[in-house]
């Protein structure tokens, strides 16, 4: 066999390798109507309910408004599948820097640090001296596994937190609960954290809260091909200070956390 087609062949099997994903797993194949039922705030602004066909993506159908579609459908773009309805604004720039949480929360403005979670919108904010400093889209409880409503305060952070009890679906892998926020242990021991996770633009978790972790997704699926949404990393980074690895740790001052509303 010749140098060149040695060269050919070794080329191929490297491109197959780097898109395979690195653990083998696949997201579930699940389409779904996001737009119903539909949130509060939908009534705000004129959109239409579309239809994902095949080839489409975010980035193709909408270039750089490919986010604010993201997270007005709170969905990430794994999940954005054929046969998946969305919501599109009839003009997309009704909904750049998207949230639906106001902008400013005075009950709370004596707070350096606060988080409030809107479950009927499934949307959080990070809050300073009562000032929206981020917001992102989120998915919680689903069904029966509901999240709690109520004060809390975030008492644990764990950057690398695993699942003792999930696992990634079709595998043997403890569901990764990367960036996690403990907070609130209930007295039968059962433990809820905000963390990174898939965001399918619904109610879909155990009880827990998640945002976007794209690369996470890209670790254990092989897409998105380039990680760009990080809304977990983002509040694990604002809510503790911290930019490296961390072990799991208590907090005996994390910032109050208030949960309002209902899921859909």
């Amino acid at each position: 066999m010749s140098s060149k087609k040695c060269r050919i062949i070794l080329l191929i099997a490297f491109l197959l390798y780097a898109t395979t994903p690195l653990y083998g797993a696949q997201p579930p194949a699940t389409r779904h109507n996001l737009c119903t039922p539909p949130y509060p705030s939908d009534s705000l602004l004129e959109w239409s309910c579309v239809r994902l066909k095949p080839g489409d993506t975010l980035e193709k159908l909408f270039g750089d408004s490919w986010q604010d579609v993201a997270r007005f459908n709170r969905i990430d773009r794994v999940h954005s599948m054929p046969g998946t309805r969305i919501k599109v604004p009839k003009t997309l720039s009704d909904i750049k820097g998207f949230t639906p949480l106001p902008h400013t929360y005075a009950e709370k403005a004596s707070l350096s640090k606060f988080i409030l979670l809107d479950l009927t919108e499934q949307f959080l904010g990070a809050y300073e001296y009562g000032k929206l400093v981020f917001s992102a889209p989120v998915t919680t409880g689903e069904g029966t596994n509901k999240t709690p409503a109520g004060e809390f305060f975030i008492t644990a952070h764990s950057r690398n937190h695993k699942s003792s009890k999930y696992k990634i679906h079709n595998t043997d892998i403890p569901y990764p609960m990367n960036y996690g926020l403990r907070f609130l242990v209930t007295k039968s021991g059962v433990s809820y954290w905000i963390h990174g996770r898939d965001v399918p633009g619904r109610p879909a978790s155990h009880g827990c809260v998640g945002l976007y972790d794209e690369a996470m997704q890209k670790k254990y699926y092989g897409v998105p091909k380039d990680p760009v949404l990080e809304d977990a990393k983002s509040l694990y980074e604002w809510a503790t200070g911290q930019t490296a690895d961390g072990v799991f740790s208590l907090h005996t001052d994390g910032p109050q956390v208030l949960i309002i509303g209902e899921a859909p």
